[in-house]
């Protein structure tokens, strides 16, 4: 199939050729690291008798057989499983897969190692997801320990969900001079209308339905193994790392527990073996430059999760990639909305992949000079194979050309009649900082509010003055002392529902905070990550109670209204009560490391890159 070279939106090609230039330095010296990695020669060649013996002392007699050959390439498997995540279940099942698919092509296949993997939509409004953001470097220093035993020729990873995936990503480009292979577990079936799960959830917060309705509504909601089906991080991560060129095509949204699912996780191990083999398309090559901007146009033109804001900041810089909101901001002015899928519409992503999935948008976005064809991938050069689909034909897998057309225009379009002409990611900035805003969600006449700000440090209080009917009236709810360095960054998504009904109900309402929201922010509006953040001496930390804000997703402002002394008036300190909360407990203080030399947001919060790195 001849690779695609359309002409290159003039943005697209701006952005890149300014993300090339910033990140000479730093992306020539990830590469001369990773070059050194190869040259020094296969890890297995390296490793003393005694050691390669211990490394395969636990394996089958055929595969210590092999091993012992040694010229055959052996393949580390890192996994997130736990039976916690739903999406992570079917991953308990997979290592027998791929070893058997190893063997078939004369390898051998190892877990290498394990991560943790939190489970946002347990912790959502508890303690725990103050480590959740925190979890995604402590994934990729687990994948790194994975994979230091140096005893392998190719990688597959086995994450799904929200920090997994960044986590898996950062941790494997560590090891960015082996090939590396993402394998998902693919989303659950279909279960109650989002439509009706929104319903319930604004009923129950206005006290109108009891626990157990919300309970029997959120059971049919999650109902068993596989992704949550709505479009948030983790079905974003899918969307990513297929159109950056780690997936084996089309694999992101097949479910789990069927042959053509199995069919796939075989197939990437396959991949990973031929690939270590040859030394072909180490992740090194694959993620570059183009590579991530390919993949924040993909999370634009389907209105993906605004946690990725975050993440592909770390992830970039991982590679040696340097890359920030005004990139994002720019990319997304000119990249077409493709898809409306649960927040962003009532379909879910089953209903997406029916009507065409990501071999549609692959096509849509490449052939219309929305992203670039010209990038290296786990299948070689270019973008072309990114646009079939996997089927079972006979028990065998093949390929086959994905859609041209989209079998359902209120789910899915073209790049020649978009839902919109822009994707959902704005930045907006002003005396009040720099922060990120989605607006596929929300209509346009909610995305400008100017009213007066009523501040909080937590999202209980903010719950409690909604509950007493304190906040009925045009309001900008400010909820500071939510950032990395604060408290972890914890989602706030439990303060959706209410903001919701606030809305509603008639108010020009909004929500400005250092913290952030989740994949599935919703249709009001609500300025996120705002950097610098309050504990850090941000703007936040000098808002008072009454000051009128404006929030203009449009003009892409964030600022206060007639306040003059903003910087002159003392930060707020934080209570001492909040102080203490995000201190101890559920495992907070393990984390106080953390919380001390985190980046800020917009350099992707994260402790496993800091500027002194590149002093």
């Amino acid at each position: 199939m001849p690779t695609l070279n359309p002409p290159l939106n003039p943005v697209v090609a701006e952005v890149t050729a300014r993300i090339v230039e910033r990140s000479k330095a730093t992306r020539a010296d990830y590469i001369r690291r990773m070059d050194a990695a190869r040259d020094s020669g296969a890890g297995r060649a390296k490793l003393s008798c005694a050691n390669w013996a211990h490394a395969f002392a636990g394996q089958t007699i055929a595969d210590k057989l092999t091993a012992m050959d040694g010229s055959r390439p052996n393949v580390g498997i890192v996994t997130a499983y736990n039976d916690m995540l739903s999406a992570h279940q079917p991953f308990e099942r997979f290592p027998d897969i791929i070893r058997k698919a190893a063997r078939e092509v004369g390898g051998t296949a190892q877990v290498a190692g394990g991560t943790p993997a939190m489970c946002d939509g347990v912790t959502q409004g508890r303690p725990g997801m103050e480590l959740s953001l925190f979890s995604r470097d402590a994934i990729a220093m687990a994948a790194g320990i994975a994979l230091t035993h140096d005893a392998f020729d190719s990688a597959i990873m086995l994450g799904v969900c929200d920090k997994i995936v960044p986590g898996l990503f950062m941790g494997a480009l560590a090891f960015g001079h082996l090939p590396v292979v993402f394998a998902p577990a693919g989303p659950m079936p279909s279960g109650i209308p989002n439509a009706e799960k929104a319903r319930v959830r604004a009923e129950y917060a206005q006290g109108k339905v009891d626990r157990q309705t919300l309970l029997e509504s959120e059971v049919g909601s999650y109902h068993s193994p596989g992704t949550c089906t709505f479009y948030g991080t983790a079905n974003s991560n899918q969307m990513m790392m297929e159109l950056g060129g780690l997936h084996m095509p089309s694999t992101a949204f097949v479910h789990p527990d069927t042959g053509l699912r199995d069919a796939l996780t075989a197939a990437a191990a396959k991949r990973a073996v031929e690939l270590a083999k040859t030394g072909d398309c180490r992740m090194a090559d694959v993620i570059d430059e183009k590579a991530v901007v390919n993949m924040i146009v993909a999370l634009l033109a389907t209105g993906g999760s605004t946690n990725h804001a975050i993440h592909l900041v770390a992830m970039a810089r991982a590679a040696g990639v340097l890359i920030d909101w005004t990139d994002m901001d720019q990319l997304s002015a000119v990249t077409p909305l493709l898809a409306r899928v649960y927040p962003n519409g009532s379909a879910d992503v089953n209903a997406f992949q029916a009507a065409g999935g990501v071999a549609f948008v692959a096509r849509e976005l490449a052939e219309n000079g929305h992203m670039h064809s010209d990038v290296t991938t786990i299948m070689g050069k270019g973008i072309d194979a990114y646009f079939q689909e996997p089927s079972m034909v006979e028990g065998e897998l093949v390929w086959r050309d994905g859609v041209r057309e989209s079998l359902d225009l209120d789910i899915l379009r073209p790049a020649s009649n978009p839902f919109d002409t822009e994707g959902g990611l704005r930045l907006v900035k002003g005396d009040l900082g720099r922060a990120v805003i989605k607006i596929s969600a929300v209509k346009p006449e909610n995305r400008i509010v100017e009213a007066p700000a009523e501040v909080y440090e937590t999202q209980e209080d903010v719950l409690a003055d909604f509950k007493a009917g304190k906040l009925d009236r045009d309001v900008i709810v400010v909820l500071r002392f939510q950032g990395p360095r604060a408290n972890g960054m914890p989602e706030l998504h439990s303060l959706s529902p209410a903001m919701s009904v606030l809305q509603d109900r008639g108010f020009k309402v909004a929500l400005v905070t250092d913290g952030r929201m989740s994949g599935a922010s919703g249709k009001t509006p609500a300025a996120i990550h705002v950097s610098p953040e309050a504990l850090a001496g941000g703007p936040l930390a000098h808002v008072q109670t009454g000051d009128v804000i404006r929030l203009d997703a449009e003009a892409g402002v964030l600022t206060t209204v007639a306040v003059a002394d903003l910087d002159a008036r003392p930060a707020a300190k934080r209570s001492a009560a909040n102080r203490e909360a995000s201190t101890w407990g559920y495992g907070r203080e393990l984390f106080s490391a953390f919380r001390r030399v985190v980046t800020s947001a917009e350099e992707g919060a994260t402790v496993c890159f800091s500027r002194e790195d590149e002093d």
